[in-house]
This record gives C-alpha cells, structure tokens and sequence, in this order.
C-alpha cells in the first residue's frame, strides 16, 4: 500500500540534510523560493553547528534583496564551502549587497557561475548516470577554462569545465554533480506528496530536481502553501509524483514571486484585461525601447531580457500591436506580456507555462526568431558583459540564462544607455545631454566575457547594439555607427566617448524622429519571412 508523505514543519524538515550534503534548491529570485525551509536550515546552524560545509546548487537566483533572503540565510561562517548558481541576487548598487555576495567578493566560500540551462541540463544528466555535459554553449565566454571556466573568487580553485575534442570538434565538458538533497516549491501537496503548480508563475526546474535527489538515494523536501486529501488532484496537473518526495512542508504565506502575493493571470487563471498594465513613461529608456522594437517582425517568437528591453512589450501594447510577436522568458512563460521590476520572470496571460529546462531546451537550441537583451559593457571584438562589474558585483545577477539564449540566436538586439550615468533630456525631438556619464560602456575590453563577439561572426548572427544616441551593428569589419540622433554629434558625444575605434558606416543615417516625441509612432511589423 501506498504510504501517506511526511508532512514536517520547516525546523524538521532542515533536520533531514546532512553536513556536507549537496543541496539543490528551486527559485528564480523570489518565484518559486521554498524560503521557510532556507530560514529553518539557517537557524538550525545557528542553534547546533549543523548542517555545515553544504555544497547548494542555484539553476537561478534563491532569494532577492527586497524580503525573501533565500541563500542569505545559509551564509553563517561555516555553512556554506560552495556554492554554484545561474544566477544570484542582486539589486541597487546603493543598497546593502547579499549576504552570498559579500562572502563570494571576501574569498570565504569556493562560487561558480554557470549558465542556469547547462545547470538544469546537469541535473538531468546525475538523475540518469550520465557522467557529465557536453556542449559548446558558453565557448569563448567566461564559462570557458580558457577565460576563468565559470570561477567567481580566488578560493575558487578546481576547475569544473574542460575542454575537449570530440567527433573532430572542440567543446566544453562539465561533470555531472550527484544531489543529496533537493528543496523544491509547489503550491499543493496531497496526502501521498503529489504536488501541483497551478499558483505558481512557472514551475521552473522542480521535476529534475527532484530526480536528481532521488535517483542518487538523496532526500526530496518540497515546500507548499496548502495540503490536500490525497489522490483529489488532477493527474495532468501534477508536476512531480509523489513517489519522488520524502518530505512537505506547509507554508501558507509564501509568496508568488518577489514582493507580491497572488497574481492569478500569472498563474494562468484567467486572462486580465491589458488596459491595466502600465505604459512605459516618457524618456531616454522609451526611446531605446521603441528602437528596438522597431527590429521585431510580426509572428516572431521573441525571447525577452530584463532591464531597458523589458519595456518592448509595452511598446507594442501602447502602438495596438499586442500579440504581434510571441514573448518567450526562460522561467516558462510563453506569451502574454511579461511583467516589469519585481514580478519580471512572470508574464500576465501566458499562453503556456513550460517548465525550465524544456524552456532552455527551446532557447539552447535557437528555435526562436529574435532576442532582446541589455549590456553592461560592449568591447571591440563585439563581447558583451552582463554578468560581473568588479566595483559593483551585486548591481548584476550574474549570466543567468544569458549564455545560453545567445549562444544560437539567429538576431539579437541589446539595448542599454551609451555611457553609465549619464543625465539625458529629449526636446524638440532632439537628443540633449545634460551631463555625460562617467562610465564608458562601449570599452576596449569587458571585465567579463558573456557573449562573444568572434563567435557570433563565426555563426552569423546578427547583432545590433541599440542606445539613445546611436544605433550600432556588429560587422565582419567591425562595430559600426549605422543610425544617429538628431542632436547628437557623432565625433564628440559618440566617437569622443569611447577609446573604441569604431566604424561609421558611409550609409549613416538618422534615427526614426518619430521614437523622440511622447505620442504613438504609428510602430508597424513587416513580416519575418517565414
């Protein structure tokens, strides 16, 4: 007969991992964070030392700098020897930083920073036996051993990527990391552990964790926020079987995702109407993002970055072009309207919620059309940073699913300000710099490589950098200016603020005029060909 699961509190449930466990955890920041059972394995090892020396495992970020502390509550002296993240929290350069990144930057914890699709791709891979990846995602970047192969610190030692020849071609081989223990989120657990998802805004990589743990004879802890009478849910709904899962912890009050309670139409439940989304205000950040639109084609299935391009999709929706394009986020969701700020890993009325990995499958793969991204810094070769600024190392998250959308996107468009800083006015339709930043961003080198820029001209990718003063595409000959505001003059405010040599092409031509006035541009999609 089947046996009812052990349903714990969260002080019990800590007491099932061991020291020096390897301990994987599901989140997206706040989205899908089990934070009652981080907080009780933290104050465990404050009240008795244990469990101690832990290895955790992140896919994306555990935890956020606005109230869920996620791994923060795992960063007592001793705790922690390693830890090995797609993402870490990350917020305002003036805020406090993480606690995870204060010990990383202190050199008292061995950190890895690997692309979150390969990290899922690792789990499934230990629940099979497999011995390792194998891929060339993340060749010339910093995932590369060539570069630092993924290490964030000078303790950091072991190399955990190689380099490797295989059927007459070059790749980069990462071992496969056996699970002790996984913690995984739901929102319902039955009598005999079988959990669903339906309040969740994605259900990200809980099934593979949960395989990874208990395949390799580890413990599966899954936290939810409510209990129901065993074998009353839905078969189809049910994400992870109960067979997978040794203990359940009820939390009633854990969140969706950072900052809010219950969103239903990020759920699925019902679709919400549009009309109450907020439009994106007027200003520098609007002009970039209306020029960035300007490269979709209708029908694309586009995936979606935070920072200045997460503002497209309200483009579209304020130029009545909603649905055009198909919005593709690696958490799941597939389209819809992703949200912006604390609820971005979310989408309101998406058409479908995949789970993680089968997401990174999709975008590892370059099955969509078009990507938008943001930069940090952009160099001569073309490389991108994202992921690390050494004076600010919380301001970014680190790679993410980054490495992994770029590495076969067919078109990409990163979008950011020109230089850091910088106080920028639109009048007249005109470009007026009021005071320049004090960062470049466009460098002769990035501090850290998360695109390269040689391996996107070996592929044939096209690369478009699009900023508020200039529009610039990455050719065989070089970076090149290829449009240019109206007020701007190109040698003193973009040639005169770069120590780049970089190209203008004999075509230049002026921006759109219509992307710097506040009403509707009258944005149309031309078709993408397919």
């Amino acid at each position: 007969m089947t046996r009812p699961v052990q349903f714990l509190s969260a002080a019990d449930a800590a007491g099932l991992v061991g020291d020096g466990a390897t301990v994987s955890v599901s989140s997206s920041s706040g989205l899908g964070c089990p934070d009652a059972v981080l907080k009780a394995l933290g104050e465990r090892f404050a009240a008795e030392g244990s469990p101690r020396d832990l290895t955790t495992i992140h896919p994306i970020a555990a935890g956020d700098m606005y109230g869920i502390d996620g791994i923060d509550h795992l960063c007592a002296p001793g705790q922690l020897c390693r830890v090995i993240a797609g993402s870490y929290p990350s917020g305002p350069s003036t805020a406090t930083p993480p606690k995870i990144i204060s010990l990383i930057e202190s050199d008292a914890v061995e950190a890895y920073n690997i692309p979150s699709g390969i990290l899922f791709q690792l789990h499934r891979a230990a629940a099979v036996g497999q011995p390792g990846v194998l891929t060339d995602v993340g060749v010339d970047t910093f995932m590369d051993p060539r570069r630092n192969g993924g290490r964030m610190n000078r303790t950091t030692t072991q190399d955990i990527v190689e380099v490797v020849d295989f059927d007459r071609r070059e790749w980069l081989y990462i071992r496969s990391i056996p699970v002790d223990v996984a913690i995984i989120r739901a929102t319902t657990a039955d009598e005999f552990g079988n959990l669903t998802t339906e309040d969740e805004g994605a259900p990200l990589g809980i099934l593979d964790q949960a395989l990874a743990a208990h395949n390799n004879g580890g413990v599966v802890i899954a936290q939810v926020k409510r209990r129901a009478r065993g074998r009353t849910l839905p078969a189809q709904e049910v994400r992870v079987p109960g067979i997978l899962v040794d203990a359940v912890v009820v939390d009633p009050d854990q969140l969706q995702t950072t900052q809010t309670r219950f969103l239903p139409e990020a759920a699925g439940h019902f679709r919400a109407p549009t009309s109450d989304l907020e439009l994106a205000e007027w200003g520098p950040e609007k002009v970039i993002a209306r020029r960035a639109a300007q490269e979709l084609r209708d029908g694309e299935a586009v995936n979606l970055g935070f920072g200045v391009s997460a503002l497209v999709p309200r483009i579209l929706l304020e130029e009545g072009l909603d649905g055009a394009v198909t919005w593709v986020i690696e958490q799941g969701a597939v389209g819809g309207i992703p949200f912006l700020g604390f609820a971005f890993g979310c989408a309101q009325n998406p058409d479908a919620l995949m789970a993680s990995p089968d997401q990174f499958t999709y975008l590892q793969g370059g099955g969509f059309d078009r990507a938008l991204l943001s930069f940090l810094e952009v160099d001569a070769a073309g490389n991108v940073n994202v992921s690390r600024l050494k004076t600010r190392p919380h301001v970014t998250a680190g790679v993410g699913g980054f490495v992994d959308i770029t590495a076969r996107a067919k078109n990409l468009v990163f979008s950011g300000y020109f230089t850091a800083g910088a106080r920028i006015a639109i009048d007249d339709g005109n470009v007026v710099i009021e005071k320049e930043g004090k960062f470049p961003r466009f460098v002769p080198e990035v501090q850290h490589v998360t695109f390269s820029g040689r391996r996107a001209l070996e592929r044939g990718q096209h690369v478009t950098f699009v900023t508020e003063r200039c529009v610039i595409r990455l050719l065989p000959e070089g970076l090149t200016v290829t449009e240019i505001a109206a007020g701007i003059s190109i040698t003193r405010d973009v040639v005169g603020q770069t120590a780049l040599d970089l190209r203008i092409s004999p075509d230049l031509r002026e921006m759109d005029p219509q992307l710097f006035r506040p009403e509707p541009i009258g944005l149309t999609l031309a078709g993408n060909g397919r």
